[in-house]
């Protein structure tokens, strides 16, 4: 499906980046709100947000203060003149914060996942021209993801971005959510007109991680940040371990270096050329593996042996990944391209192995 993205276009906040959206996880109490919101607004913070509605992974946890919360957002609106933003997982929640003249509705990643939710807030939205906001599912599939910016496009709504937030992971190491940054550079080259914003707070799952986190995302040229800030973050009632006072939110926001991408590539020409060069010589090589492994292929086939050879597979990896660490090359990143490659060798093997005598 071919679509043709809108800007968000909110009329007074600057389209310089980064596009910030800011404010607490959950919306809590009305003073917490209001007091949040006056803090963000007085540091120049356009998009205020809060969570009403709040997905939790298990239950007894704080689950939203619920459409209540709601009559803050507006407070938010009328005293600070902020644009309010917040989480649909429904058509309830979606008929409840049009209602109260939210301003900009972001998907949250356990809903992305479902395409019958998704397929549900897109119907709940039909008619009705407000901005979008996507974030990716809570697994690593692109296609999971474009398939909801196709869902919501489908039902007119034009104004979309998407929101990266991380990917789970069972093996937890530095981050809550793995980022994956190859998922939205390839996003961005699907889909060149979306703005993509990076939500630093629910990858990193720390504070202390927020700042490198946003560097990381404007060198990369993301277009914003969606960041969770709370006037007492060590007393808020869900994920205070990520949330950011205003002022330390403004602090960080001060100290990013952004590098637009006008400047000329002539000088840089040489060096593509040298590159564009060695990828043909390994496409070169690697079709000769290939080759190679048709005729292991033939072999096995010849003398009845089974394709896989586990122990073969294991040496690969760990020679390679040790001959990778030799020469400065990092080694998950020598076994993954290994995987690759044995997996199409296994693949070639294959074919072999069904090919009519």
């Amino acid at each position: 499906m071919e679509m043709v993205i809108k800007p968000i276009d909110l009329p007074g906040v600057s389209k310089q980046r980064p596009i910030v959206i800011a404010g607490p996880c959950s919306a809590e109490t009305e003073e917490q709100v209001l007091e949040t919101a006056r803090s963000l607004s007085a540091k120049g913070i356009k998009i205020f947000r809060a969570g009403i509605w709040k997905p939790r992974t298990k239950p007894g946890g704080f689950e939203g203060i619920g459409i209540k919360g709601l009559a803050w957002m507006k407070k938010v609106k009328e005293e600070t003149g902020m644009y309010i933003a917040t989480e649909v997982a429904t058509k309830d929640h979606v008929f409840e914060a049009l209602k109260a003249g939210i301003d900009l509705l972001w998907i949250g990643a356990r809903t992305t996942v479902n395409p019958f939710a998704v397929q549900e807030i897109a119907d709940a939205l039909k008619g009705v021209d407000i901005p979008v906001l996507i974030k990716n599912p809570v697994n690593p599939d692109l296609e999971l993801w474009i398939g909801a910016f196709e869902r919501l496009y489908g039902a007119g709504i034009q104004r979309l971005a998407a929101i990266h937030r991380g990917f789970s992971s069972y093996d937890k190491k530095i981050y809550r959510n793995l980022p994956l940054w190859h998922i939205p550079i390839e996003l961005r080259r699907r889909m060149p007109d979306l703005p993509i914003f990076c939500d630093p707070s629910h990858i990193g799952g720390k504070r202390e991680l927020i700042a490198p986190l946003c560097q990381q995302a404007m060198d990369l040229s993301f277009d914003g940040l969606i960041i969770e800030s709370h006037c007492n973050p060590d007393a808020a009632w869900s994920d205070a371990s990520q949330q950011i006072t205003p002022d330390v939110l403004d602090y960080v926001l001060n100290l990013l270096v952004i590098r637009e991408g006008t400047q000329t590539t002539e000088n840089l020409s040489q060096l593509r050329g040298q590159i564009d060069n060695i990828d043909e010589q390994l496409l070169e090589l690697i079709a000769k593996r290939m080759r190679i492994s048709r005729e292991i292929g033939v072999y096995k086939k010849e003398h009845d042996m089974p394709i896989l050879q586990s122990p073969r597979y294991n040496e690969i990896l760990e020679k390679r990944s040790n001959i990778g660490e030799q020469i400065n090359l990092n080694t998950e990143f020598v076994k993954a391209i290994f995987r690759e490659i044995h997996e199409e060798s296994v693949r070639q093997q294959m074919i072999i192995m069904n090919e009519q005598a």
